[in-house]
C-alpha cells in the first residue's frame, strides 16, 4: 500500500522557455531553479516554487517538436500538461494503481527531473495525465 503525500507539481507545456520564465518572474514575482534537461524525455524543465507546490515548465528539446511536450502543444496548445502527486512509495503505488483497474503508461519507474522517479498514469483511467513521483531511492 503506498500514501499520496501531496500535490507536488503541476506540469505547464510552454513554447518559449525564456518567455515563460519572464512572466512568472517579472509579473508574478516568483523565482526559478535552474533548468534542466531530460534527454531521455525530450525535455527542458524549470521548476518554480509557488507555495507549497511547484510549477514545472516544459519545452521540447526535438528539432521537430516530435517529443511528447511538442506532440503536445501541436494537438492542445500551451497549458497545463499533467499534474503530480509524491508518493511514498513509487513501485508500491504503481502496483496498486494496477491491481485496483487503473491504465499505467510506466510500469516501472523512470528516472524524471530533480532526482525523481516517476511513472505516468494513462489519462483514460483519471481524465488527466497524472504523474505519480518520489525521490530516488539509490
Amino acid at each position: 500500500m503506498f500514501k499520496v503525500i501531496c500535490v507536488d507539481h503541476v506540469g505547464i507545456a510552454c513554447k518559449d522557455l525564456d518567455k515563460s520564465k519572464k512572466f512568472y518572474t517579472e509579473v508574478l514575482g516568483l523565482a526559478c531553479t535552474g533548468e534542466e534537461e531530460v534527454a531521455s524525455q525530450h525535455v527542458k524543465t524549470v521548476f518554480i516554487p509557488a507555495g507549497e507546490t511547484l510549477l514545472e515548465l516544459l519545452v521540447d528539446t526535438t528539432a521537430d517538436g516530435s517529443g511528447a511536450i511538442g506532440k503536445y502543444i501541436a494537438k492542445n496548445g500551451q497549458g497545463i500538461q499533467h499534474m503530480a502527486l509524491r508518493v511514498d512509495d513509487i513501485k508500491a503505488a504503481i502496483a496498486d494503481v494496477q491491481a485496483k483497474g487503473g491504465i499505467m503508461i510506466d510500469k516501472a519507474p523512470r528516472g524524471g527531473a530533480g532526482g525523481m522517479d516517476i511513472a505516468f498514469v494513462h489519462p483514460k483511467s483519471v481524465g488527466i495525465l497524472l504523474e505519480l513521483c518520489a525521490p530516488h531511492k539509490a
